[in-house]
């Protein structure tokens, strides 16, 4: 399974992103799809996940600015990040559990700068 992650780049405070990442290869039925972010200095931290059937959970730090969704029929997972804070900042990646086997996509940057 390949993951590709797209939609980071650089926004003002208060502003919005839309985060996307497909998965494509050998897929059969993915039970769970989350999004993680690293900050310099760091350890990755779960921002949002969400399973098969649609149950949700987030981080506290983004509960009602965030949204994940996803699309079975695209294999993709969406995260929607709305009022965007400065600590906020961090390489964005997305992770797919299927058949107990995890995968990482590469990251992509999101960065909340004035």
């Amino acid at each position: 399974v390949q993951l590709q992650a797209s939609g980071g780049g650089l926004v003002q405070p208060g502003g919005s992103l839309r985060l996307s990442c497909a998965a494509s290869g050998s897929i059969f039925a993915i039970n769970f799809m989350a999004w993680y972010r690293q900050a310099p200095g760091k350890q990755r931290e779960l921002v949002a996940d969400i399973t098969t059937g649609g149950p949700t959970n987030y981080a506290d730090s983004v509960k009602g600015r965030f949204t994940i969704s996803r699309d079975n029929a695209k294999n993709t997972v969406y995260l929607e990040m709305n009022n965007l804070k400065p600590e906020d900042t961090a390489r964005y990646y997305c992770n797919v559990v299927q058949m107990l086997r995890s995968y990482w996509g590469q990251g992509t940057l999101v960065t909340v700068s004035s």
